[in-house]
């Protein structure tokens, strides 16, 4: 999967939901770190152990439990940090969607094992990927490419269990098998990075939508629904001054500050505190209101 020059990368950000400043920071940083090695880039051992755990497996089995037994086992210094196990089952795209919303709040070193594995004991492959500082472990079905694409100086390596001493894995569990131990050696530093395997370069497939623009319209989709019933899209706030109005379902929604300024149980658009636009209802459940739920088509237009 090719990568992006730093400006791209920068234009990148903004789509993805950083800030104009938040992009020219992270440019900034990546001419300030282009020649520091591998090592330096992505773990620093003197300081806490943060792996974060991101699954679709609920909290009604011990799955996730086990995860982290499988972490303390080679990493009991880990500060574990549960991102969601929330996700639904098989939704690689909502996976990735938080993911690249939710690593910039980590620590530089911080580990992030992401089990969103709908192909978990077929021919596709267990990666880890050194990226914007951080390490991030999971199966190369997508979940992981936004990360990846959006650092130049990104590199992935493969995970062969056997050849880092772990016994074969299950051909259903491979979070506990393969990513759960491999995170936390890569955490505690029994493992460095150049030591996971070969290099690789992930495979091409973009679970994100693109947001195609027209003039002063800007056509983009509704990602996901939280669990307060408001639907988040893949746009951005863009780069030019004036006023907007949102269009979904054939109605006019209005952009607005924040959900006090509708009143109770009226219907807004806001952008949220990741970054994108997002459809609201006062005290109220948006999606259900609207009747919209993922794909649904939104529209940002510029009135002035």
């Amino acid at each position: 999967m090719a990568r992006r020059s730093p400006a791209c990368v920068a234009r990148d950000l903004v789509a993805r939901g950083a800030t104009h400043g938040d992009a020219r920071q992270e440019q900034r940083w990546r001419v300030a770190t282009a020649n520091h090695s591998l090592a330096t880039r992505t773990a620093d051992m003197t300081g806490p152990r943060v792996i974060t755990l991101l699954t679709d497996f609920g909290l009604d089995d011990p799955y996730v439990g086990v995860l982290k037994a499988v972490v303390l086992r080679y990493c009991p210094a880990a500060q574990i940090v549960d991102l969601t196990h929330s996700i639904a089952p098989f939704d690689r795209l909502a996976a990735a969607f938080w993911l690249e919303r939710v690593f910039g709040w980590f620590p530089g070193g911080t580990v992030h094992v992401v089990v969103v594995d709908p192909g978990v004991g077929s021919a596709r492959r267990t990666v880890a990927i050194a990226a914007h500082h951080q390490i991030f472990v999971g199966p190369d079905n997508g979940v992981l490419n936004g990360v990846y694409a959006t650092d130049v100086h990104a590199e992935a390596r493969e995970i062969v269990p056997v050849a880092l001493g772990l016994p074969s894995p299950s051909r259903t569990f491979h979070g506990r098998d393969v990513f759960a131990p491999i995170a936390a050696r890569l955490a505690e530093g029994s493992l460095m990075f150049d030591g996971v395997g070969d290099r690789v370069t992930l495979s091409d497939e973009v679970l994100l939508p693109p947001v195609t623009e027209s003039g002063d319209v800007w056509t983009g989709q509704v990602v996901t629904v939280d669990r307060f019933g408001n639907a988040l899209t893949n746009l951005l706030e863009p780069p030019l001054p004036g006023a907007f109005e949102v269009c979904v379902a054939g109605r006019r929604v209005p952009l607005l500050g924040t959900y006090a300024d509708a009143a109770p149980g009226d219907i807004l658009a806001l952008f949220g505190s990741f970054g994108c636009l997002e459809l609201a209802a006062r005290e109220g459940h948006a999606a259900a209101t609207l009747g919209i739920g993922r794909g649904a088509v939104v529209e940002l237009r510029r009135i002035r």
